[in-house]
């Protein structure tokens, strides 16, 4: 059974994008927490973190730094679950960059 985040990389389900490339997606989460609430994602499927392959990261971490870029966004927040107790809802890694340019982000909470 194919993920959700699958389903919107092969376009069966539609998605506010930001930034795409060939191995990467970033698009604005339905639920956001914060003003700015954008997902990242590798386009070929990694149920968590612990199982994204290292050599995958140096290219996420420039491709996050490009959409940090077009949503004109210099303070921001990354955040990412790994694994069920962690709070992981979806099983394709993702990482939340949130931001809010209008305040400061209150930590633990997110407001």
């Amino acid at each position: 059974m194919e993920c959700i985040f699958c389903k919107i990389v092969n376009g069966e389900i539609p998605s506010n994008k930001v930034h795409e490339n060939e191995k990467f997606l970033a698009f604005h989460d339905i639920n956001p927490v914060t003003p700015v609430h954008v997902l990242i994602i590798p386009k070929e499927h990694y149920a968590k973190f612990d199982e994204t392959p290292a050599e995958i990261m140096p290219e996420m971490a420039e491709f996050i730094k490009q959409t940090a870029q077009k949503l004109g966004i210099t303070d921001y927040r990354l955040i990412t679950n790994n694994g069920k107790n962690a709070g992981q809802e979806v099983f394709h890694l993702h990482i939340h960059m949130v931001s809010n340019p209008q305040g400061k982000l209150k930590w633990p909470k997110i407001t």
